[in-house]
């Protein structure tokens, strides 16, 4: 009857807000209770794993059930779940030893990204990691961390040989990292070193003598080394590939498998790249053994925080109109890339003569004059650096607020690459791209690729001859026209 039915449903209604009042109740009350870490609460808790989910870990299988069962040990984590719930996980709550914790809360580190709190759990936990991460994510710390620790845990290293290689694709990422892992370690009993091209070996072979609990390399330099039976990795544990996409796009891949094969079989394997592209996950199947896979944004997405724009302009009009932005903008930092070393070296001559600083980097740059041309645009000595995708990997610079794209790159991901140099850690930038008739097809690849319109705006006085129509936003792969060679 309807009075039965009634009645049901006051006593649901009462039966559900006893519930929720008994899960407050247990959640805020039995203070007595200490609190476990994330690891100790899946290793004792049956039935348990644990998955990444909006960037923490969280024990997926049975929380339904210790809702509806009223089971203790919901009362037993109560402070976990609440921090959990919240987001709130920090550095102390991943496993990490004090020197470790030390090292990071001096760099300034408060709370951990998103690729930190998914990442480092995963490493500690002796899998192998597959993750997907844009540049300015916390990657770097992401890996270096928690191997870290897993060294400070083992024997010391032997001479020539090396726990733990780092490969990376450029020189500038190269030395990034080496400077990282200096920073993270201090405090801990650990030695670390670098090698890569375009300086003198006989130092690096002289440093790896005593061995290298941590060795980041080119593979290049690092093949070259091997060969003069400087190094060896008969009692290597760990391998990362970082920049792992941009490795293959540079042709390492051969390089790449020839270093594997020197490697001893039982390993942890680390891959990290900006996208799990198919030929990523190509090489990941002779590499990587039933791999956590971590992705903290969606795959050839730009930074949130990144404001970007189109600028129509004819090709012979786009150094003046760059000048003119730095000058009327009076821009003091400003990252521009260019497609070929030729046209950095132009660029960079055109800016000085219009009484702008500017330095360019580039493959034929010596390791020198570009270490030497980052430092001064970090300092603010010079106001533009001109570069090529090759030369600005390994950049890392704070707050950087302006990149500009001179040139549109050939590969539409590289574009995802560029502005990424801007708009990390939660601050702004903005993305500039002066975009002539001839780079029709490259814009009409980017947008496809990152599902977006970018907006287009004109400057008095450098309006196109030919306009660039809206993009379709469909899949339907791009044909490019053959470019050039300058």
């Amino acid at each position: 009857s309807s009075t039965q039915v009634f009645n049901l449903r006051i006593f649901t209604s009462s039966t559900s807000t006893a519930l929720l009042l008994f899960i407050i109740v247990g959640l805020f009350y039995n203070t007595s209770i200490r609190e476990r870490s994330l690891n100790e609460f899946c290793a004792q808790t049956p039935n348990t794993s644990t998955s990444s989910v909006n960037g923490i870990w969280v024990a997926h299988q049975p929380v339904f059930n210790y809702f509806t069962i009223f089971t203790p040990k919901i009362l037993y984590h109560r402070k976990l779940f609440f921090n959990l719930w919240k987001n709130a996980l920090q550095f102390n709550q991943l496993g990490l030893s004090e020197p470790i914790l030390k090292a990071v809360t001096e760099q300034g580190y408060q709370t951990p990204t998103p690729i930190q709190q998914q990442s480092i759990p995963a490493i500690l936990s002796g899998k192998d990691v597959m993750a997907a991460a844009q540049t300015g994510t916390g990657k770097t710390a992401g890996f270096t961390l928690p191997i870290l620790e897993l060294l400070s845990k083992g024997q010391k290293v032997k001479s020539n040989q090396a726990r733990v290689l780092i490969l990376t694709p450029t020189r500038e990422l190269a030395a990034q990292i080496a400077e990282n892992v200096s920073l993270y370690s201090q405090y801990l009993p650990l030695k670390s070193a670098v090698v890569f091209g375009g300086v003198k070996i006989n130092p690096q072979m002289q440093k790896l003598r005593g061995g290298a609990d941590i060795l980041v390399a080119t593979p290049g330099r690092l093949l070259d080394l091997y060969q003069q039976n400087a190094i060896r990795f008969d009692h290597l544990e760990v391998l990362v590939l970082d920049e792992a996409d941009r490795m293959l796009d540079m042709g390492f891949i051969h390089d790449i498998k020839r270093i594997i094969k020197l490697l001893p079989p039982k390993r942890q394997n680390l891959l990290f790249s900006a996208t799990f592209s198919t030929e990523i996950r190509t090489l990941a199947k002779g590499l990587i053994h039933n791999p956590i896979e971590i992705a903290v944004s969606p795959e050839n997405t730009t930074a949130e925080k990144v404001s970007q724009v189109i600028y129509p302009v004819d090709k012979k009009s786009k150094a003046a109109l760059l000048i003119k932005l730095i000058k009327d903008n009076n821009w003091q930092q400003v990252l521009v890339f260019t497609r070929t070393k030729h046209g950095a070296n132009k660029l960079t001559k055109q800016l000085e003569k219009a009484n702008i600083p500017a330095s360019a980097i580039h493959g034929n740059k010596g390791q020198g004059a570009r270490t030497r041309a980052l430092a001064e645009f970090k300092a603010g000595d010079i106001q533009v650096l001109v570069a090529t995708d090759i030369a600005a990997r390994g950049i890392d610079i704070d707050l950087l607020p302006h990149v500009i794209n001179f040139d549109l790159p050939n590969v539409s991901e590289d574009y995802v690459h560029r502005i990424g140099r801007t708009g990390r850690a939660g601050s702004s930038g903005k993305a500039i791209s002066l975009v002539c008739a001839d780079e029709l097809d490259d814009l009409k690849g980017i947008e496809r690729l990152i599902q977006q319109v970018l907006p287009r705006e004109s400057v008095k006085g450098f309006e196109p001859q030919e306009t660039l129509p809206i993009t379709v936003l469909d899949t339907r792969p791009i044909r490019k026209r053959p470019k050039k060679r300058k």
